[in-house]
């Protein structure tokens, strides 16, 4: 909006050319809006330069009502009279611009009417209640919503925050975000008479910010011109590497595509299944990003087949004919009609083999489908309007308010000012695929790909979420830095303590911006707590008991922290010949009624492990001689046992106090360093009875945030 363009005649930066869908050809705006200032039409006739924009809307809507775009045209070039772009072009071709893009993708009228208008209130003497009271409270919102704010008022924060402003907007009307896509993409199509900095800037921008808004709204039909524009700008090298490559691919006497092309229609044509075939060329950076992939580019690399159908049943019956009738390549095959994407794209993927070797990739949907594949949330038309049988009680359903949205909405709030805005909303925008996890309620939680744990506290809890001392995924404890799948269910585990906060380690695990300023703010305002320790640091002075010290709760020993207590001499094990020296092998601790065997070591000593112990296989390879073990009738045994935990205050004393009541005495014990808000404890303890093992074991597993207890395995070796 208010953009320095350049005449498209004017030398500028290369704009890409490939081969695009067949649209109509490209009107000579400048003639347009030239001929508009010779005088306005008639007031009861629509307006000669908006014909084409009235002709693309009537294509989608034919029982439109051109009436308000005729006003909206006549105020536009009336307020806009007078003012040029830099170009030298009349600056009404921008607006009119814009509204054709909108109207070739299928706007409905009051998004078309705000796009006409779209500059006005910024550049022109009209006031936004001025067009409220001519068109509406709708079409008021929508220029609103994409007017700049001013930066003798904002200064350097006047861009960030217009992005604010603008998303805001859009959270309410998914229409203000629509015009401003078509506006930058008009733009960008005109960018050439601008200084190459500030074109390096604005493609910045646009690759940034404008690029991931329209890919999540699933406006594709914007997005992959926006692509090539800025693929132009930012690296022209690679850019005319690529049409060069797409020209000399054009020039093949022979076409694989249509080669495929035609032996589907085949295919389907005998099966009685009507559809139409069409080839999709490749744009520039997807021609560029699988040259980067596969090196050496072949004709059936430059493009898709596109097979459109009627009917959602009829998407699968051609997916069955293709993979029948020839070769598939079902490592491609993808459903996005059962599983939709974030950004409402619906489409078959699958792939066929030809003889030469080359794959040919093929999308199935329906015509439906590919108007929304092409223009997103512009293909809904209306999103506010009630549908005919419900009644309308004032309530506005959007469709078209996705997860992603929602929480960008949510954590801009919390954004202290308009630097960490700017960079936060580049971070999230990056981001660019969704997964949804489940709660336990039923509810559910949409996330980027790559979100954990934390991620998932934050966006259910808000700031409640730094309690949160782990999670169960899938029904399994997990800690908070697990990273979630597509589908998962989690369940997250608070913890009691109101001081209880996050530690700086959280930020390491945290991918979404809601996350990373809540804990960003606790750790702020809490500067008194050792963020590198945060709630483990009771637990870091208990490093080992050793026998000679109490094994009571919170007791505390001064024994080699990390490493455990030699094998003990093994009590109540008979070996052959008698007199040998045994030892229980402290790797698995074996205990009556185990499995055992024995193998001679250093000094004659007989270690015993478990059958099943990895140590075993070991000892054989190595040619240690074995000897024959079995137990006594002693039941006493020694065993050590590992806990996993999370990590929460005064757990090392509910712990111990547990194994105490459980009848175990502590021979030796160590805590692990914490990693991740869990902690590893590692017990060698003696029992009366072997019986005892499992209750013990219970006990040590109802303790709270224990989440795991196993027998020790795959030490080292004594």
């Amino acid at each position: 909006m208010s953009a320095d363009a350049t005449n498209p005649a004017t030398p500028g930066p290369v704009v890409p050319t490939a081969p695009r869908r067949k649209a109509r050809p490209r009107l000579d705006l400048r003639r347009l809006g030239r001929a508009a200032l010779l005088g306005p039409a008639a007031r009861d006739r629509l307006p000669d330069a908006i014909s084409h924009v009235a002709e693309a809307h009537r294509a989608h809507h034919p029982d439109a009502d051109l009436e308000p775009l005729r006003r909206a045209y006549v105020l536009a070039e009336s307020s806009h009279r007078g003012q040029m772009r830099k170009s030298g072009e009349p600056y009404i071709t921008h607006p009119l611009a814009v509204t054709l893009i909108l109207a070739e993708l299928g706007a409905e009228t009051t998004t078309l009417t705000a796009s006409l208008l779209h500059d006005t209130v910024e550049d022109t003497d009209v006031t936004l209640d001025q067009v409220g009271e001519q068109f509406g409270e709708e079409v008021r919102y929508l220029v609103d919503g994409v007017t700049k704010l001013e930066k003798v008022d904002y200064g350097a924060a006047a861009e960030p925050e217009t992005f604010r402003k603008m998303l805001v907007a859009t959270g309410n009307d998914v229409r203000v975000m629509s015009i401003k896509l078509a506006d930058r993409l008009h733009n960008m199509r005109t960018l050439g008479v601008m200084r190459p900095e500030k074109q390096e800037r604005i493609a910045k921008v646009t690759r940034d910010v404008l690029i991931p808004l329209a890919e999540r709204l699933g406006v594709q039909a914007l997005k992959t011109e926006l692509e090539d524009l800025v693929f132009a700008i930012l690296h022209p090298e690679e850019y005319e590497h690529t049409r060069q490559l797409i020209v000399e691919n054009a020039s093949r006497a022979d076409d694989p595509l249509a080669e495929v092309a035609d032996e589907v229609r085949g295919v389907l044509k005998e099966a009685d299944i009507p559809a139409e075939v069409l080839i999709r060329p490749r744009h520039f950076v997807s021609v560029h990003r699988v040259s980067r992939k596969r090196g050496r580019l072949r004709g059936a690399d430059f493009g898709r087949l596109l097979v459109l159908v009627h009917e959602d049943a009829d998407c699968y019956a051609v997916l069955g004919e293709l993979h029948t009738c020839m070769t598939p390549v079902v490592s491609e095959f993808k459903d996005f009609i059962a599983v939709p994407k974030f950004n409402l794209y619906q489409s078959l993927h699958t792939a066929v083999a030809r003889e030469d070797g080359q794959v040919v990739e093929v999308l199935i949907r329906t015509h439906q489908m590919h108007k929304v594949a092409e223009a997103g949330v512009v293909a809904l038309g209306n999103p506010y309007a009630p549908a005919p049988d419900d009644p309308a009680d004032g309530e506005r359903a959007d469709p078209t308010r996705p997860g992603w949205l929602s929480r960008l909405l949510e954590w801009q709030r919390a954004a202290p000012d308009s630097d960490t805005f700017w960079s936060t909303l580049r971070e999230d925008l990056a981001q660019d695929r969704e997964i949804t996890v489940f709660r336990p309620d039923g509810g559910t939680l949409g996330l980027p790909e790559g979100a954990t744990c934390v991620d998932a506290a934050y966006a259910q809890y808000g700031e409640d979420a730094h309690a949160c001392i782990g999670a169960r995924v899938n029904g399994r404890l997990a800690t908070l830095s697990t990273v979630l799948e597509d589908g998962d269910t989690v369940q997250l585990l608070m913890g009691q303590d109101p001081a209880a906060g996050p530690s700086r380690e959280w930020l390491e695990h945290a991918h979404t911006p809601a996350a990373r300023i809540a804990i960003q703010r606790w750790l702020t305002a809490h500067p008194e707590q050792d963020a590198s320790a945060g709630p483990e640091e009771s637990l870091t002075p208990f490093r080992s008991l050793t026998a000679d010290a109490p094994a009571g709760p919170g007791a505390a020993g001064d024994g080699p922290a990390g490493r455990p207590a030699p094998g003990p001499v093994a009590a109540g094990v008979l070996v052959d010949p008698p007199g040998t020296t045994v030892r229980l092998a402290g790797c698995c601790t074996p205990v009556p009624p185990d499995e055992v065997t024995g193998f001679v070591v250093r000094g004659g000593v007989v270690t015993v492990h478990r059958v099943e112990c990895p140590a075993v296989a070991r000892m054989k390879n190595a040619g240690r001689p074995e000897a024959g073990v079995r137990w006594g009738d002693t039941t006493e045994c020694r065993v050590t046992l590992v806990a996993e935990s999370f990590v929460r205050p005064h757990l090392l004393a509910d712990l111990t106090e547990a194994m105490a009541l459980a009848g175990a005495e502590i021979v030796s014990a160590t805590v692990e360093p914490p990693t991740q808000q869990r902690v590893r404890h590692t017990y060698t303890v003696q029992l009366p009875d072997a019986a005892r093992l499992p209750a013990l074991m219970r006990a040590m597993r109802n303790v709270a945030g224990v989440y795991d207890v196993s027998r020790a395995r795959q030490q080292p070796e004594p």
